[in-house]
């Protein structure tokens, strides 16, 4: 089965987080439509407060790979 993860990218440092893991194909794209996955759209306290300490950052899915 083909899976998917989500990961935080940050402009700043190119940094990138793992958020989820083991994710299909339209759960990984429903999350990274999600305005509060992105610091441009993002509107919720804790997204706010990301992008303060870390400047412009999004999420993205990318296949992960099979064992």
């Amino acid at each position: 089965m083909i899976t998917y993860k989500v990961i935080r990218v940050f402009f700043r440092t190119s940094k990138q987080q793992t958020i989820k893991r083991g994710l299909t194909l339209e759960a990984a794209q429903a999350h990274c439509q999600n305005p509060e996955n992105d610091s441009r759209t993002a509107t919720s306290l804790k997204a706010i407060a990301l992008t303060r300490q870390h400047g412009a950052w999004f999420d993205e899915f990318i296949r992960e790979q099979e064992k």
